[in-house]
């Protein structure tokens, strides 16, 4: 058996075309971000001065939210620019796992502010009685703040998906949130204009109720990454099959996969002829590799373990001698001195070995053969090791 392994740097293009595209990723998730930045540092002023004039408390619980974010991007600014950089030492698959942290604490910071949220608004629903007037402004704000993080949304969701960056997906839908939390804050200050002085606070609790179930979400996602739950199986499929139709590959087993960010790393066991040579083995791991990389863009490498069996059926080759005692273990059957042999190939099948000598010109002449065949036919019924002897005598010289 023999295990095909290969850095990050030769998984189907050449390194500066991934280096390239490396550097457009990072730029594009640095620009997007900064862009939300910008966005939210308006958004959260604007609120927040007209939430306390207008004295609305769901328009200061969104305010809130978007303060949230503007943290938000600061770390994915950093896990953008860590993800970015190359493979080395002591990472050896690059930082693609920088962007899944990154998801989990954005998780984490959105489900801590809406439970903030929810606390501050039920305090408020148990002393309606005192609270002050909602102010038309606070409408007027929350029109505008729906708009702005709406289109803030789809700029964002358009550049994360081209990227394939779970992370800046992440981020996008945290902007999706903040427009819908928006439109609830609008429908609950349009209610209580009306007149309905609790619509404010029950906004809020609904606003704060949505952002706990995302921060939920997306650290769950986060957590799935992080203890290598593997692809769909619908994904699998699409893999395995890549690698089952590969030329010279017998059968597959073994296949596993794990996300890492935006990108998925698989192992997979390949069956081939037992009789082939290892070049020939190296071969099709070769191509089996090569073709999920082709086929699936978002795989950055694979590792391809050849086995000569079926080793889910058990492996019981490792219980056989090593090499330098079968032979001489043959010298044996053989009365004769492997070294002499001008190449011995052994074929580990099962619970015993096939042989393969190959005798340089004039080793024996026929009656020597003779005799070889009688000693083998005789020993090789009840010999523990060997199942087959095949002997090769090369007729003219090389």
């Amino acid at each position: 058996m023999s295990r095909e392994t290969h850095s990050p740097k030769m998984a189907g293009t050449p390194h500066t075309d991934a280096t390239s595209k490396q550097d457009e990723r990072f730029a594009e998730g640095q620009r997007i971000t900064w862009v939300s930045v910008g966005v939210n540092v308006v958004l959260t002023t604007m609120q927040l001065v007209v939430g306390f004039i207008a004295h609305s408390q769901s328009l200061i619980a969104d305010a809130m939210h978007t303060l949230s974010d503007i943290v938000a991007d600061a770390f994915v600014l950093f896990a953008n620019r860590k993800g970015a950089e190359a493979a080395d030492a002591d990472h050896p698959y690059g930082h693609g796992r920088f962007e899944t942290a990154a998801s989990l604490v954005l998780g984490l910071l959105l489900a801590g502010t809406g439970i903030g949220i929810l606390i501050a608004a039920a305090g408020r629903l148990q002393d309606i009685g005192n609270a002050p007037p909602v102010g038309v402004a606070a409408m007027w704000a929350a029109v505008f703040t729906l708009i702005a993080k709406e289109g803030l949304f789809r700029y964002m969701l358009a550049t994360a998906e081209r990227l394939r960056s779970p992370m800046l997906v992440a981020n996008a839908w945290h902007a999706r949130a903040d427009a819908l939390s928006s439109l609830v804050v609008a429908a609950g200050i349009a209610g209580a204009l009306f007149g309905f002085t609790f619509a404010d606070a029950v906004a809020a609790i609904i606003v704060g109720a949505m952002i706990v179930r995302a921060g939920l979400k997306f650290g769950w996602a986060a957590i799935r990454e992080l203890i290598d739950t593997g692809l769909s199986a619908e994904e699998v499929a699409a893999i395995r099959n890549t690698i089952a139709t590969t030329p010279g590959v017998l059968g597959l087993h073994e296949l596993r996969t794990r996300r890492m960010a935006h990108q998925v790393l698989v192992d997979a066991h390949v069956q081939v002829n037992p009789r082939i040579s290892v070049s020939e083995g190296h071969r099709i791991a070769e191509a089996a590799r090569q073709r999920v990389l082709d086929s699936h863009p978002e795989v950055l490498d694979v590792l391809v373990h050849v086995d000569a069996e079926n080793d889910l059926l058990g492996n019981a080759a490792t219980l056989l001698p090593d090499r330098n005692f079968l032979l001489e273990h043959l010298r044996t059957l053989l009365d004769a001195d492997p070294p002499d042999f001008e190449r011995t190939t052994l074929h580990y099948l099962g619970t015993r070995v096939e042989a393969e000598i190959f005798l340089p010109p004039g080793f024996a002449d026929e009656a020597g053969i003779a005799r070889i065949r009688q000693r083998l036919e005789a020993s090789l019924p009840s010999d523990p090791w060997f199942i087959t002897i095949h002997l090769n005598q090369r007729i003219a010289p090389k």
